[in-house]
């Protein structure tokens, strides 16, 4: 059977970046799985895979959103970092491991807040400087890691993370699914409706695809990147709080690519880094193509140091085949 033969609803499916990038996502699973058998992708490797992937994914869904843009943001992991310092010090000051519900809460605010208002700052500079995105959150990447430094000696302190906080978000379960799953799930599923379904998701494509255009329709462009580029800051401030949760620490050196992995499996679910097009659930699909492919050749036994190297590969060969669609579309 030939494509042109397929049903109408198939060959949308065929047409559609999802449907290729959840393809690959089968070929890898299915690849580990008959070269390790009984090895991977068991119960455990599954909700092994889908913690570790809980953090990137809630990232992954704001950088979704910048990218559709036609921006970038380098900066997450620091801010991520910034953020988790500012709540633990707050934590470590007010009982430390032993500190009650209220500075839990007190801590989660604090770290959304500082890093939605970083985000809003550096879209400030994007939108109102005219300063391209790329400079703006490199320039971001830097300034955040190193008020993180200054802020505690350039160490994790101790106590950073409330017993409470870890027992309940970072270890805890319902119906036997981690918390941390079903928080990256509700993210997901709220910030992709949002971006499907209401005018602020298409406000977001319009400036996107042509932001001149978008000007002239009316949509207040400037002021719509402030608020996407204050989304990523929030989701990398929840993440800070999911990380505090789940490792007890502000891993100050241990999220330098965080970047890498999360704009990688952006562009792998099908986003376009020249703008106007993607999708959350995209996202979801790329965000576990690298997470199973560290598991995988964990199993298997390859070095750590490959582990790197194939990821890095991945999001080259991600960029090529965005560019390959780009100039397919052009020419039709």
């Amino acid at each position: 059977m030939t494509r042109s033969q397929l049903p109408e609803w198939a060959r949308r499916a065929l047409r559609r970046n999802e449907a290729w990038t959840f393809a690959i996502l089968v070929v890898l699973v299915a690849y580990f799985s008959i070269s390790a058998p009984g090895k991977f992708f068991t119960v455990y490797d599954i909700t092994q895979i889908a913690v570790n992937a809980a953090i990137y994914l809630v990232l992954g869904v704001g950088m979704t959103y910048v990218i559709i843009t036609a921006g970038i943001d380098l900066s997450i992991g620091s801010v991520l970092v910034l953020a988790a310092v500012a709540a633990g010090e707050y934590t470590i000051h007010h009982g430390a491991a032993g500190a009650g519900w209220f500075t839990v809460a007190v801590s989660i605010v604090i770290a959304l807040a500082v890093g939605a208002a970083w985000g809003a700052l550096q879209g400030a500079l994007v939108a109102t400087g005219k300063i391209p995105a790329l400079i703006v959150t490199l320039g971001g990447l830097g300034a955040a890691l190193g008020l993180a430094e200054i802020a505690t000696g350039g160490q994790d302190p101790s106590g950073a993370a409330a017993t409470h906080l870890q027992n309940s978000l970072g270890y805890g379960k319902v119906l036997g699914i981690p918390w941390l799953v079903v928080l990256a799930a509700v993210v997901t599923v709220v910030f992709g409706l949002l971006l499907g379904g209401t005018r602020f998701g298409v406000h977001t494509f319009a400036i996107g695809s042509n932001p001149a255009a978008a000007r002239r329709a009316g949509i207040p462009v400037g002021r719509h990147l402030v608020k996407v580029y204050a989304l990523m800051g929030l989701l990398a401030g929840l993440g800070a709080v999911m990380w505090l949760a789940s490792y007890g620490t502000t891993s100050i050196a241990g999220h330098s690519t965080d970047n890498l992995k999360v704009i990688t499996a952006v562009v792998l679910g099908g986003t376009s880094l020249f703008g106007g097009r993607g999708s959350v659930l995209g996202t979801v699909i790329g965000v576990f193509i690298p997470a199973v492919l560290t598991t995988g050749l964990i199993v298997v036994g390859v070095q750590q140091y490959w582990q790197d190297v194939a990821v890095g590969a991945v999001l080259v060969g991600a960029v090529y085949l965005d560019q390959i669609r780009k100039q397919t579309r052009e020419r039709t």
